[in-house]
């Protein structure tokens, strides 16, 4: 049977515009409706109803200048309609009449063929229909009726019902099939060739698929001729609607088919055009432009009648021109941004614009939520945007779907973005300054301004590992320590035992020194309940000062791990950076089991050491008591340290896994060893 088909297959290259037509077929189609009757009453549209209806199918048909299409297709559709007519008259074989159709529209490609058949068998069908809906109502419609016996079928219209639900379906499935034909052909030939696997295993299909689709149309037509002239013994009979439904479930079968091909095409013609969007993404980032709109206008898909922004100041919709030549720090990251960063960045985005006119609040902030795609969005994500972008003082992208699925490659693949957030800085012209400027963030906040890698790399130059640099801004109470010449003492960990002793010993030494020490417990990273608790004994035992809040804590060890990111951005170590190697051993300190103390007096007297071994200095201070008084209290204790140090040590270094920025390479910040590198998977729920 296929091989017939194809025999009869030969295109000669005449094109024209298959959609109007189809269009206008599928306007006969639903306007025939059997319940359209208006048998014993009024029609059921009023005059100036069909007026404007009518006037709206004509401006769609001058709209895609069918008038001429029609004039030259209208031979081939009134010769496909005879031959349904007269075949169909007959009882003829189905096969053979759909065979013949072919043979009329042999010239034109499997799409026209389809759409041309349909057209035709629009006519009779719509002809039928105009007849059946008019003949109450209009003496030529009445006078055609009688002479084609429609009177009588539609007084037992109730009996036909069957039929004409099995009519109307399988009339539907074979539009559903034609347009899914359709929309093959129209497929952008830029992004998938005819010979694509993907197109090739598709269009394979497609003959099949015209043909059935023509069968059933002259399976449609026989039963409406059928009607004509029969008697009520055709009207009662079931078998038609057997027949009927039998056929549309077949149609129905091969329009799932298509239509699972049609969806391998675009995914294809996807991939492809998201390749060719990420590339001129990756070209627009290595041009100089004027001002930051076309990158803008990239990353955040923004069509002329969109406001792509959300304000979070004002709570309205806002357009990118917001953001023209300005510096804007791109925040990007997930659903699951913490409570704790995003109430510290709001700290300091509030900080800076409470002094608009200053040179370092010269910023706007944007928040890009990168989502996977994979998963469909749901009501729950839905609500956890909302909830985050409601949160946020700063501007945000009004929805996850306006970023486009290359601008999350890009994010993913060229600024390694993954599960953390990241502050990418565009300079007014939208070159990228800095790729990650949240650790800048975190260590100096707006002092940091214009967050560029140039400035990172000067700050660094102006620092020294000092009490400022380690806890800066985490309360102002420390600053006020350091300017009265107080001796301060920061401490952590998660042993309250060895807590209790420590800070007991040490407040003992204090005194029999004749010094004032501050002391200041700073917990452990990612504080949870344990932290908190100890917080509370602390406190209530009156062991020492405590920071009043976990997410001070937390910024205390973020300011850390930032500023371990940061020197490993600029390609610093502990091997030619000192102040990278007291970083690692903070971290190191963090990742044991046990306390840890820092003993500082202003900025040049340091000395720290794990909770066991500055335990037993203290305990021992009768051993170096007089060289305090000699050297100072902070040089007597390191030398006393340096003493106790015993080449024997287990460190451990805790990062973040998904930071994306981890080297290959760490060496102790004891003994210079390169560190053994392991996985680890933590699940704390203290």
């Amino acid at each position: 049977m296929m091989k017939q088909i194809q025999a009869t297959h030969s295109p000669d290259g005449r094109e024209f515009a298959v959609k109007p037509l189809l269009h206008i077929a599928e306007d006969v189609f639903q306007r025939s409706r059997p319940g359209v009757l208006a048998i014993g009453g009024e029609p059921t549209v009023r005059i100036g109803a069909q007026q404007a209806q009518l006037d709206a199918l004509e401006d769609k048909v001058l709209e895609n200048g069918l008038h001429e299409t029609l004039e030259i297709l209208s031979f081939t559709i009134n010769k496909i309609a005879c031959e349904i007519s007269c075949k169909c008259s007959g009882g003829g074989d189905a096969h053979a009449t759909t065979m013949s159709i072919f043979n009329i529209v042999s010239s034109y490609s499997w799409d026209a063929k389809v759409v041309l058949a349909l057209a035709a068998f629009a006519v009779n069908y719509g002809e039928f229909w105009l007849v059946s809906q008019l003949y109450l109502t209009n003496p030529l419609a009445k006078a055609v009726a009688l002479l084609k016996q429609l009177p009588d079928i539609l007084e037992r219209a109730d009996a036909l019902k069957t039929r004409f639900e099995a009519l109307s379906n399988l009339i539907r499935a074979m539009m559903e099939v034609a347009k899914c034909i359709v929309e093959f052909k129209e497929l952008p030939s830029q992004y998938i060739s005819h010979d694509t696997p993907e197109l090739l295993t598709a269009t394979a299909h497609i003959p099949t698929a015209v043909y059935w689709t023509i069968r059933s149309i002259v399976a449609c037509a026989t039963q409406i001729i059928g009607l004509i002239g029969m008697g009520h013994e055709y009207i009662a009979s079931t078998t038609e609607a057997w027949e009927l439904s039998s056929m549309a479930h077949k149609v129905t079968n091969i329009h799932s088919h298509l239509m699972k091909q049609l969806t391998v095409c675009y995914q294809h013609i996807d991939e492809k055009r998201h390749i060719e969007a990420y590339q001129a993404l990756i070209r627009l980032f290595e041009i100089v432009h004027i001002d930051n709109m076309k990158i803008l206008r990239a990353l955040i898909y923004a069509k002329d009648d969109q406001l792509p922004l959300f304000d979070g100041n004002t709570k309205r919709r806002a357009s990118l021109d917001v953001l023209r030549r300005k510096n804007v720090l791109l925040l990007i990251s997930d659903l699951e941004l913490s409570h704790e960063e995003l109430s510290m960045l709001e700290q300091m985005y509030h900080e800076a614009r409470q002094h608009p006119t200053r040179l370092e609040s010269q910023y706007e902030v944007v928040w890009m939520p990168v989502v996977d795609r994979s998963t469909p969005w749901n009501e729950e994500k839905q609500k956890a945007f909302e909830r985050l972008q409601g949160m946020m003082p700063w501007y945000s992208v009004y929805h996850p779907s306006l970023i486009d699925l290359a601008v999350i490659r890009y994010t993913k693949e060229v600024w390694h973005f993954n599960k953390k957030p990241l502050l990418v800085v565009l300079d007014p012209q939208g070159k990228v300054v800095n790729p990650n400027a949240l650790h800048m963030m975190w260590i100096w906040g707006s002092l940091a301004f214009p967050f560029t890698s140039a400035r990172e790399e000067a700050l660094w130059k102006e620092e020294s590992w000092r009490l400022e640099l380690l806890a800066d801004a985490i309360d102002p109470v420390i600053l006020s320590w350091i300017a009265q010449g107080k001796f301060i003492c920061l401490y952590g960990g998660e042993d309250m035992d060895w807590i209790r002793k420590f800070t007991t010993t040490a407040q003992a030494v204090a005194r029999a020194a004749g010094i004032t020490m501050e002391m200041l417990y700073v917990g452990k990273s990612s504080p949870k309940e344990k932290v908190r608790k100890n917080n509370v004994m602390v406190q209530s035992e009156s062991l020492s000062h405590v920071l009043p809040d976990l997410t001070l804590i937390w910024f205390f060890w973020v300011r850390l791990e930032s500023m371990w990111h940061s020197k490993v951005q600029h390609n610093r170590t502990v091997e030619n950076d000192a102040i990278m190697q007291e970083i690692v051993t903070m971290l190191s300190f963090d990742g044991s089991e046990q306390g840890w103390a820092v003993v500082s007096r202003a900025s040049a007297e340091m000395t720290k050491a794990k909770g066991e071994t500055i335990l037993k200095s203290f305990m021992e201070f009768d051993e170096w008591k007089e060289l305090a008084q000699e050297k100072g209290f902070v040089p007597a204790l390191n030398d006393y340290l340096l003493g106790l140090h015993t080449p024997h040590h287990c460190n451990r270094l805790i990062l973040p896994g998904s930071t994306g920025s981890i080297p290959d390479r760490v060496v102790c910040a004891e003994c210079g060893r390169p560190m053994e590198k392991f996985i680890m998977y933590r699940c704390c729920t203290d």
